[in-house]
């Protein structure tokens, strides 16, 4: 059996606010709750007209605080923006006020422009070639472990306590599975960014994993775009909001999530078409058991354990009820 866990964007309907999305988060967060998902992640995106959770960090306190089994976390924070300490301090507090339910997923993708990630970073930033060693003194700072040589050496991140958030690395290449093993870290590939070479990447990640003190056997993820509905017809016709704002956002649409009939109808050079073929292919849309089936498969050939899915639909109610079909179709347990 699968484990079955969320990553929400919080996408912004076109016709909705961005406050909206932010509300709509809070809503699925708990659908997510009673239907049986393990953990429930929140994306960090900047300067979007699509997605709206800039700052997860706030997100995962308030969603946590709506709900009582899912462990909550970032999917992920972008760690080549900020502090390190920072970080740590964050997630130290989060750990503190809902223990052993919280997650820190990071990333160093910026999640964002160029000139958006130079206005986060207040400067240069870190920079990609630091990212390791960010890595690092997270997990010092976290675990008040850092070398006695380290420049920092005797800083804690507080509150401190007995229990630390779980530590993942984010990525969708084989850098990502390259630092989680490296560190002994969990890793998740995210399938719905790029679908070329996950399978390898995911491997490379156990070959390479070396045990760390909080982690002792290498402990892998997908993150899938995944539409469910009645019918195939109707999860493609869905899944076109999704497929055709990738181009849309590229081109300046600032509008957020179009409808399905904005989507079909936008006027796709012939490059862009090709584009969407690839982006659908590596969707998975249909009736549950087409859906259940297709992710079983995926996960068997990524020998992982776990799928996170990511939903994206104009209609709000039709995204519930894709999370409820996919609950459904691999019996998960409804909880209180």
């Amino acid at each position: 059996m699968l484990t079955l866990s969320v990553l929400d964007q919080s996408p912004v309907r076109k016709g909705a606010t961005a406050s909206q999305a932010v509300r709509e988060t809070i809503e699925l967060a708990r659908a997510a709750d009673r239907l049986g998902y393990h953990r429930y992640w929140i994306a960090e995106h900047h300067n979007s007209g699509g997605l709206a959770s800039a700052a997860p960090e706030i997100l995962i306190g308030e969603v946590a605080s709506r709900t009582k089994h899912l462990r909550v976390g970032s999917g992920g924070v972008m760690l080549t923006h900020y502090s390190s300490l920072k970080v740590a301090e964050t997630f130290r507090m989060l750990e503190a006020l809902h223990p052993g339910r919280i997650d820190l997923g990071v990333g160093r993708a910026p999640g964002s422009d160029t000139k958006t990630a130079r206005a986060l970073a207040s400067g240069a930033g870190p920079g990609l070639d630091r990212y390791g060693e960010q890595l690092m003194d997270v997990y010092g700072y976290l675990a008040n472990d850092l070398p006695p040589d380290h420049p920092y050496a005797g800083i804690r991140a507080m509150p401190d306590g007995d229990t630390m958030p779980e530590l993942w690395v984010l990525g969708s290449s084989a850098a990502g599975a390259q630092y989680a093993a490296e560190f002994g870290w969990s890793h998740c590939f995210a399938h719905f960014i790029n679908a070329d070479g996950g399978d390898r990447a995911m491997a490379l990640y156990r070959e390479r994993f070396k045990p760390s003190p909080f982690l002792a056997a290498p402990h892998g993820a997908i993150a899938v775009s995944v539409t469910v509905a009645a019918t195939e017809a109707e999860a493609e016709y869905l899944s076109w909001s999704r497929w055709g704002w990738r181009i849309m956002a590229q081109k300046a649409e600032r509008g957020g999530i179009p409808t399905p009939e904005e989507a079909l109808a936008f006027a796709y050079t012939p490059e862009e078409r090709d584009y969407l073929l690839y982006v659908k292919s590596r969707s998975i849309f249909g009736d549950p058991e087409q859906v259940r089936g297709r992710m079983v498969q995926l996960a068997s050939e990524y020998g992982v354990e776990e799928v996170v899915a990511v939903t994206i639909t104009h209609d709000f109610a039709a995204r519930v009820r894709s999370y409820e079909l996919l609950a459904g179709a691999f019996g998960l347990a409804a909880r209180e």
